[in-house]
This record gives structure tokens, C-alpha cells and sequence, in this order.
């Protein structure tokens, strides 16, 4: 049985996902098949819940996650979309509107925005730290960086406080 992303694993440390890592990773999954697929919001979430997290699929087996996090950042996202959207426009370098973005890209941008926005239990740095190691899940690239810059300029925004 091997886990996923198991070659990558071999090839580089990574901190260990928690449940609520892993329920971050599945949300961006969920979300990026909303956007690709049209899947509803009801059927993906059902999908997920019974299928995927924590399960064996073709030989993987998927971190175990929170499915209370899971559900309340997919969620979340899906009803505040219309203020995360131009948050993150705003953030982004100009040039690079929203909707240029890659798919799973936005989806982690918009999973970490609503988690800046919703979650004030949450630390933004630990936030911002969570959506780099998602970014880095499925990015080697410039993506990560991006994710954490404009995360960071959005967290500074959004809770100056964190950041005195």
C-alpha cells in the first residue's frame, strides 16, 4: 500500500500532514473538481466524505482528514466566493487576473483566502504555512511563491493585528 505522492515523499522531507493538512489538500481537490467538472457542491461533498478521505483508492490510501474542516472550507468557499474572488484579484500580481490563474491554483488561493477571512482560531501564518505545503503537493515551480505572497499580502490586509 503506498501513499499518496509517495515517490515525491522519498525524494524530499515533508512535514507530515495533520488531519486538518489533510483536509485543507482534499478541499482544494474538491474545490478544483467544482471548477473543472461543475460537480455541485452536495454531490462533491457526499464524494469526498465517502469515498476519499481517509480511504484506499487503486492502491492509495489517502490521509485520514477532518471532515468537519473538510466540509467547512468547501463549504465556505462556495458561499463567500463572490468576496473572496476579488481579494485575490486584488493580491495577484497585475496583469494576472483571477481567471487566467491555473485551476488548482486559485482553488488553494481561494480555499486559504476563506480560511483568512472565517477561521480567526487559525493563526495567518499557520494558514499561510498549511496552503504553501499544498501548493508544494502539487507545484515545484514559481506556484508555491505565488501562494505565499499573496497570501501573505492578503493576511497582512486582513488581520494586520497577526502582523504588528
Amino acid at each position: 500500500m503506498r501513499t499518496v505522492n509517495a515517490e515525491k515523499d522519498a525524494q524530499a522531507p515533508v512535514r507530515p500532514a495533520n488531519k486538518r493538512g489533510a483536509a485543507r489538500l482534499a478541499a482544494v481537490q474538491a474545490l478544483y473538481q467544482m471548477d473543472i467538472a461543475g460537480v455541485e457542491l452536495g454531490d462533491v461533498l457526499a464524494e469526498f466524505e465517502a469515498f476519499r478521505l481517509g480511504k484506499e483508492i487503486d492502491g492509495l490510501t489517502f490521509r485520514e482528514a477532518d471532515p468537519a474542516y473538510f466540509r467547512d472550507i468547501v463549504t465556505g468557499v462556495v458561499r463567500v466566493q463572490r468576496d473572496i474572488d476579488p481579494l485575490v484579484h486584488k493580491a495577484l500580481v497585475e496583469g494576472w487576473p483571477l481567471k487566467r490563474i491555473d485551476v488548482t491554483l486559485r482553488a488553494i488561493l481561494r480555499a486559504g483566502t476563506f480560511e483568512l477571512i472565517a477561521r480567526k482560531d487559525v493563526p495567518a501564518k499557520v494558514i499561510i504555512s498549511e496552503y504553501l505545503d499544498v501548493a508544494k503537493a502539487f507545484f515545484v515551480e514559481d506556484e508555491p511563491r505565488l501562494v505565499n505572497g499573496v497570501l501573505d499580502k492578503l493576511a497582512r490586509d486582513l488581520r494586520p493585528g497577526e502582523f504588528a
